[in-house]
């Protein structure tokens, strides 16, 4: 039996459309017949097209690029943390409170960093097995505290479900990332929390973004920048690295949808956030400062089709190691989907295939590296097969080969 992986994405997309005519699913998504046709024959699919059928199949993206299996193959680790993960996420919130020893609110600020620090590194799955007892302990901590003395438990709390709705969302679990995040946003309002409140609106937007709900991502992205907008002549770093890291996602949103308009108006307002805090700064589970800015305006020019301007950013950019983990993998990404759209196919796998073998765990959870193979296309180099290899699919020299061919490799 074929396994998920060995068909073409083209024939995953058939598939999943089942019996549903081309015409419907165009209709659905808002694309043409033709560009519906084009993806079932196996043509290059730009990444919002990508998102828009996945959306209307009701599938992630993993599964249309062959990463994963329709019902999200996970390894057995994986399975287990989600699992309980998701028990204590809506048991807390059902005022189902246990933990197995009480925490003091410095051991659980403590421990909220480090789940940062390892989701930031891209070890999602060890966050989310931290974030599991943090969110327990969290919720005893609130239950043990004096009415009218809850807002620092409810602090951490709100982080705590917050840092939950991340994984899940990275995960593909996607009902588990809008009960976290639901839940982090009653929270943060019971703390009177305008910050927490804000970076908790923009988890929200993300988790949209991820789902396909583009208009709706940037309308919350929008508000969650506005309501925290700060004077920039008496701006905090922490206030400037919550606002920074929010008008940058406004304008990734909006690049996904192609308006260049509000996506160079919120890069313009990111980089002047930036030069004024003048370095990285970190604050609640978030890091922004002048190279954030830089980095995330290369995948920005990505998405909107200027990869000639993504690779002269990528050029002016000397030093990243300032940024977490996960920030410079996405960065080195973005330039190597850059370098594909500019036909620079040797330099783009060179560039995706350091990132794969340097980072796999985050690598494996990312659905870009599948859209850059398909880009690639027909380019038939052993570079390209050890690529396909690291995230699991055919390269696109196997995908158009003949079946005799195939089983030959």
């Amino acid at each position: 039996m074929a396994q998920w992986s060995d068909y073409t994405t083209g024939e995953r997309i058939k598939i999943l459309r089942g019996k549903e005519r081309q015409t419907d699913l165009a209709e659905r998504t808002g694309l043409s017949v033709v560009t519906i046709q084009k993806a079932e024959q196996d043509r290059a699919l730009s990444l919002p097209t990508l998102m828009k059928i996945a959306d209307a199949l009701n599938t992630d993206t993993s599964v249309i690029l062959g990463q994963q299996a329709p019902r999200r193959s996970i390894g057995g680790r994986d399975r287990a943390m989600m699992r309980a993960l998701s028990r204590v996420v809506h048991d807390t919130a059902a005022g189902l409170v246990t933990a197995d020893e009480e925490s003091t609110l410095q051991e659980l600020e403590e421990v909220t960093g480090r789940c940062w620090g390892l989701y930031w590194k891209g070890h999602y799955t060890e966050a989310g097995a931290l974030a599991a007892p943090l969110v327990a302990s969290a919720a005893a901590l609130v239950h043990a505290a004096p009415v009218g003395a809850q807002a620092p438990a409810l602090g951490v709390l709100s982080d705590a479900y917050r840092i939950a709705g991340y994984v899940a969302n990275l995960t593909g679990a996607r009902d588990l990332a809008y009960a976290a995040i639901g839940h982090a946003q009653t929270v943060a309002e019971r703390a009177c929390d305008d910050v927490r409140g804000a970076l908790v609106a923009s988890g929200r937007a993300w988790v949209y973004l991820r789902d396909a709900r583009l208009p709706e991502a940037l309308n919350l992205a929008e508000k969650a920048a506005v309501d925290i907008e700060p004077r920039f002549s008496t701006a905090t770093p922490e206030q400037l690295t919550v606002y920074g890291s929010h008008v940058n996602f406004a304008a990734v949103v909006a690049s996904r949808m192609g308006d260049k308009g509000r996506a160079a108006d919120y890069l313009s307002q990111s980089h002047a956030a930036g030069a004024r805090m003048g370095r990285e700064h970190r604050a609640h589970g978030t890091l922004f400062g002048p190279v954030t800015a830089t980095t995330q305006a290369v995948g920005i020019s990505v998405a909107l089709g200027q990869a000639g301007k993504a690779l002269a950013l990528a050029d002016s950019i000397h030093d990243v190691s300032a940024l977490t983990e996960a920030a410079r993998n996405r960065y080195a990404m973005d330039k190597a989907l850059a370098q594909a759209d500019a036909k620079m196919w040797d330099a783009s796998l060179d560039t995706l295939e350091g990132v794969l073998r340097d980072s796999p765990e985050w690598g494996r959870h990312q659905a870009l590296p599948g859209v850059i193979v398909e880009k690639v296309g027909k380019a038939s180099t052993a570079r390209l097969r050890r690529v396909s290899e690291l995230i699991g699919v055919r390269s696109g020299a196997e995908s158009f080969a003949p079946a005799t061919a195939r089983t030959a490799l």
